[in-house]
């Protein structure tokens, strides 16, 4: 059977239902991905004067092919993009600068220096997003940036800050899409404080003083992100979930919650509705921890598709911006990112092609039998076909049959460097 004869059967299923799956998948279609750079080279970045990668954060691996230039990642990213059904978008962090070999210090980055990635997103039609990289960095060795004792120090990572918004801004009216500005730090401490309030009060003078420039949100959004721990911050993290729901409600930003960043018993699935209640708009880091926040690459599994179906049920495919942050330097990071971000389609898909407005009518009638047998039921329905027909449409690969592209890339550019 085709993949077109296999989709029209699993259409007439669908149907019965009255899921419309024709509409299912032009709604698939509007839903951009942001797709992480530093996937592609192990968050190592371009900066002239490189640091060790710190902050909490650690790439295993050694796989051959890493990119090494602004070049070979736009290459690698667009090989991936090859790959993945849709139009999506290009998350970069602040070391992804293009400085022509001159050093330049995170608080002097300019809009210039990212011309390059700008000229190449209007190329292949794709937005950009951005984050101020508060790690890495001589100035963020002891762990601590907007939290940091020395006033000093707080003003360079806030002119950091502030200077990454503006270049956010930039990728906004160049490429007529707004760019997320997501600012996340690694400040905390190893062992249990003696005083919690002191560097969560500095965290929110320092913020005060960043969104204190203004910017035109019709260009750029600023988002907050939390963590619960890290390497390195064990037993307490300045800016926890409280603080940035705190700040981002009083202060009209939006709240970004990385899947990998909090207990292990939460689950950020159960926490969208809630926040949809309060909130215009949320963001999301899609991941997938191991025991901790280990960034593997996102796969199909039960959170990933509670995630999809709390953005679908609760009709805030434009409300919930979707980026994804994972890294492994175990396999081959092209593969890495077609893995990941199809599979974020997918939660997507699958969440489209169920009957929402039934389920959600059961539960009110207290029907708990009937939701009950047709959550699971629809569990095995034919959505790999209706999965396949999407990706034909959209001119990609259809099943594994990308591995072979991938392959061909890895003999052909990613060994020879």
């Amino acid at each position: 059977m085709s993949v077109k004869e296999s989709f029209e059967a699993a259409k007439k299923q669908y149907e019965q239902w009255g899921v419309d799956v024709e509409a299912a998948l032009q709604k698939l279609q509007q839903i951009p991905i942001s797709i992480h750079c530093w996937q592609g080279d192990d968050i190592g970045g371009f900066e002239a004067n490189p640091s060790e990668l710190s902050g909490g954060i650690d790439v295993t691996g050694n796989y051959p092919g890493k990119a090494t230039t602004p070049e070979q990642l736009r290459s690698d990213l667009e090989m991936a993009l090859s790959l993945i059904p849709g139009k999506h978008r290009v998350n970069l962090h602040a070391i992804y600068a293009e400085t022509n070999g001159e050093v330049v210090e995170r608080d002097e980055i300019e809009p210039k220096h990212f011309e390059n990635w700008v000229a190449w997103a209007k190329q292949h039609g794709l937005g950009l997003d951005f984050n101020p990289t508060l790690f890495s960095h001589a100035k963020a060795e002891d762990g601590l940036t907007l939290s940091h004792p020395d006033e000093s120090i707080r003003e360079f990572w806030i002119k950091h800050c502030i200077k990454s918004r503006k270049i956010a801004e930039y990728f906004g009216k160049e490429l007529g899409t707004p760019a997320l500005t997501n600012i996340w730090i690694p400040d905390g401490y190893k062992d249990i404080p003696s005083d919690r309030l002191t560097p969560r009060i500095r965290l929110k003078e320092s913020l005060d003083k960043i969104y204190a420039v203004e910017t035109d949100e019709h260009y750029n959004l600023d988002a907050v992100e939390s963590k619960v721990f890290g390497i390195g911050s064990e037993s307490y993290v300045v800016g926890s979930h409280e603080f940035y729901l705190g700040y981002s409600l009083k202060n009209n930003k939006l709240c970004l919650m990385d899947t990998g960043h909090y207990h292990p018993t939460e689950t950020v699935s159960n926490k969208i509705s809630s926040m949809l209640l309060f909130s215009d708009k949320l963001a999301l880091h899609v991941s997938r921890p191991v025991r901790w926040d280990s960034d593997h690459v996102v796969i199909l599994d039960d959170e990933l598709k509670e995630i999809g179906l709390e953005i679908v049920r609760n009709d805030a495919t434009d409300k919930v911006l979707i980026g994804l942050d994972f890294f492994d330097a175990s396999i081959n990071r092209v593969a890495a990112w077609t893995i990941g971000t199809r599979n974020m389609i997918k939660a997507l898909l699958h969440a489209l092609l169920l009957p929402n407005a039934k389920l959600k009518q059961l539960q009110e009638e207290g029907n708990f039998t009937e939701r009950l047998a047709l959550m699971e039921e629809f569990k095995t329905y034919p959505f790999g076909a209706v999965w396949d027909f999407y990706c034909e449409q959209m001119g990609v690969p259809v099943r594994e049959t990308w591995l072979e592209n991938v392959k061909t890339y890895e003999q052909e550019v990613l060994l020879k460097r």
